[in-house]
């Protein structure tokens, strides 16, 4: 990942923030969007962030959008879809 990075995403939660950068990494990469998370879990304290692309950015900030807007409903139904397609 050469581009410049853009924050797409800023832990709240001391607590959940490695967890949260986590999950969001994952989906990003499943749709084709690279990602880093910059954080340390040894100083959580200080939260963790999941930087893209620049120019993909939009994409990935549409992309949580939609997670979130769906709710864990659709991510059940599309990790059973998923499942039965056979893609991973």
């Amino acid at each position: 990942m050469d581009a410049e990075l853009e924050t797409i995403y800023r832990s709240e939660s001391a607590t959940l923030g490695e967890v949260e950068a986590t999950g969001l990494k994952a989906m990003l990469e499943a749709s084709g969007i690279e990602c880093l998370i910059v954080g340390d879990s040894v100083l959580p304290n200080l939260g963790f962030e999941v930087r893209v692309s620049s120019d993909r950015a939009a994409e990935a900030r549409r992309i949580i959008a939609d997670a979130l807007a769906g709710g864990p409903a659709a991510a059940e139904e599309a990790e059973r879809a998923s499942e039965e397609s056979g893609v991973q």
